[in-house]
């Protein structure tokens, strides 16, 4: 395999499992609320995460491990244990739940921001994609924050 190849399908990989992971995060915070805006919300998010997962997995090279759904990262992993502590040690309340949810949203933001800055060692059209996808990512980090920034305590 090319050098370009696999470090497309290195990024690629890391980021099925991060999408993976946001999409498992959304479902729980679902559950974690009672509010229809936010459940609302958060299957919305969870939804495209699961799309975008799909979609990157459309541009393995031939021949390449696709990771599976259930698979996730250690930053996923982190993020998820983080989650289950932050909330063993919260109310629930709406600026909680947001702020858990705005915690993986930086996570993967992070981790798009990451994949773009070595955007030599990628394709025209995984290039296209990952741009694509962080701009959505990007609104919904921003709306997160939003609402938890006007969220009460």
């Amino acid at each position: 395999m090319d050098t370009l190849a696999k470090a497309t399908t290195e990024t690629l990989g890391d980021l099925v499992l991060l999408n993976n992971d946001r999409c498992e995060g959304y479902e729980k915070a679902m559950n974690q609320t009672d509010e229809a805006d936010l459940k609302q919300l958060f299957q919305h998010l969870s939804d495209e995460s699961r799309k975008f997962s799909s979609e990157l997995k459309g541009l393995f090279p031939a021949g390449e491990e696709v990771p599976e759904n259930k698979e996730t990262t250690n930053s996923g992993k982190l993020y998820r244990v983080w989650m289950d502590v932050k909330n063993a040690l919260t109310t629930n309340d709406r600026k909680s739940v947001l702020s858990s949810c705005e915690y993986g949203e930086d996570v993967i933001k992070k981790a798009y921001e990451e994949a773009l800055k070595h955007r030599e060692d990628l394709s025209s059209e995984v290039l296209s994609v990952l741009e694509r996808q962080y701009s959505v990512l990007l609104e919904a980090h921003n709306r997160v924050k939003h609402l938890r920034d006007s969220a009460k305590k």
